[in-house]
């Protein structure tokens, strides 16, 4: 039966706590190190040396040798010169099965051609920006509030960070109140004010390198999955400038990575009704993944303000915007309006012609397709299918899904906890936290050499482009990486 999510079925929460608790306790099982020396030198130093040589050359001029953190893999970045459907192609002609999915923004799969064909015919008559006001900036507003219930209004940006930014801004315009309350563990992008409690939930801003600590002075942080932890916060910034906002990913931090029980987010909207704060959820990954009404339509909760990214410009530059009802959209209101304070905001590139038609026409084409149910049934056959493995090899490792969103954790990276009572243990946890995070980079370095591409060899994104026999493909590749972990 078609239900127009890329969910079919919401995973046992409880069931993926007990099993990481468990992964995390144990010893690190990644890939014996025989193996991991024969995987650099016989694929990565021989078959991807092409590769190496371009990377090198780039390191003198660029800083790390690339520009995206998601391009920077173990043991080097690969550098890749095709994309197309379910497969991705290196400079040494190396082809790989794409479940990065540039991040998830290409729900579709990579370069769909029935959007590119579009793309160029806006190329040849307008070129890719102006400047000025272009037709598929209203086509995709309109669209976009057609599809998603709580968004009566659309202003497009440059990315998700500037959303986020944009969206705590108007929280506080509208409420006259100060602080910001986020989920401990979440990445709602770089900017100062946001970048608290990341990775791990108690971390406060032991990661947030080159900001000041008094930036954080209105945020703070609650543990996922926890409203009491919430509500504590809500009660005591009652008497230090009230919370303008909640900022959430709905289906839990870094993408469903620690899922939230399926009622939080009704809690988080009553608790937000309760204080007077706005709810905000970051949907930059699950608007139009998990479904073309988002994350919030398949948990029946209607935020305030929804953060959007990723899909929203089909997989093109200047994938950002911010929706939400009238009565605070109106902050962000462009052009020569007067009478309300407006927030501040900006971005020449935002909402250029390329971004807006590519974002319509792929929502067009994902409506038209069922792409977010197909994607969705990809991403159930691989988790089943690597959970069969793991207990085919008696592992540890962990495999979930919300749909097209896939979790393959070997190492519980960022599953570790902080007591934030005991501050002092903070740094000994992001210690271990580094050791393991080098673990898992071997695995994903092992996926590699496979032919797999994943996130940071922990998570996978599944796409319309991924048919039966490109799933059972890549559970052979994983069948033959887990033959080479430690103790297998």
């Amino acid at each position: 039966m078609a239900t127009g999510f890329s969910i079919n079925e919401y995973p046992n929460v409880d069931q993926i706590y007990k099993d990481l608790r468990k992964l995390v306790s144990l010893p690190i099982r990644s890939i014996r190190k025989n193996e991991m020396e024969n995987i650099i030198q016989n694929y990565f130093e021989t078959k991807c040396a092409k590769s190496k040589t371009m990377i090198t050359k780039a390191s003198e001029f660029i800083p790390g040798g690339v520009q995206h953190n998601l391009s920077f893999n173990f043991p080097f970045p690969l550098v890749f010169t095709k994309a197309a459907g379910a497969y991705l192609y290196d400079l040494d002609g190396n082809k790989y099965i794409d479940f990065l999915q540039a991040g998830g923004p290409t729900v579709l799969g990579s370069n769909p051609t029935s959007v590119r064909k579009k793309v160029i015919e806006l190329l040849d008559s307008t070129g890719p920006v102006t400047g000025l006001f272009h037709e598929y900036e209203y086509k995709l507003a309109e669209k976009i509030v057609e599809l998603v219930p709580s968004v009566e209004m659309f202003r497009m940006l440059g990315s998700g960070t500037e959303a986020c930014m944009a969206s705590i801004r108007v929280a506080r315009l509208a409420t006259k109140k100060k602080n910001i309350v986020k989920m401990g563990g979440a990445y709602h992008g770089w900017s100062d004010q946001l970048a608290y409690g990341l990775r791990i939930p108690g971390t406060r801003h032991f990661e947030a390198n080159g900001v000041p600590r008094s930036i954080f002075k209105y945020t703070q942080e609650f543990y996922p999955n926890d409203l009491n932890s919430l509500e504590s916060v809500l009660k005591r910034n009652r008497f230090f400038g009230g919370t303008a906002a909640v900022l959430i990913e709905p289906v839990g931090p870094e993408s469903g990575t620690r899922p939230l029980d399926f009622d939080f987010n009704k809690g988080v909207r009553e608790l937000c009704n309760k204080y007077g704060a706005l709810l905000i959820f970051d949907e930059v990954v699950t608007a139009f993944r998990i479904g073309l009404s988002g994350a919030q339509g398949y948990f029946g909760v209607d935020p305030d303000l929804t953060v959007f990214g990723k899909v929203v410009a089909g997989g093109y530059p200047s994938a950002g915007g911010l929706g939400g009802k009238k009565e605070y959209m109106k902050y962000v209101s462009a052009g020569l309006q007067t009478g309300t304070k407006k927030a501040l905001i900006g971005g020449t590139m935002a909402a250029n012609p390329l971004s807006s038609l590519a974002g319509y026409f792929t929502l067009c084409e994902m409506e038209k397709t069922k792409a977010c149910e197909t994607s969705g049934r990809a991403g159930d056959r691989l988790t089943k299918g690597l959970q069969k493995l793991i207990k085919k090899y008696d592992l540890p490792f962990v495999a979930f899904n919300q749909g097209s969103i896939c979790h393959l954790e070997t190492v519980g990276t960022m599953l570790l906890d902080i007591d934030i009572k005991k501050f002092w243990t903070i740094k000994k946890t992001i210690a271990e936290a580094h050791k393991r995070k080098h673990a898992m980079e071997e695995m994903g370095a092992a996926y590699m050499s496979e032919g797999l591409v994943t996130l940071a060899g922990s998570r996978l994104y599944t796409s319309a482009s991924d048919t039966d026999a490109v799933i059972d493909d890549a559970l052979k590749r994983f069948d033959r990486v887990f033959q080479k972990v430690e103790g297998v």
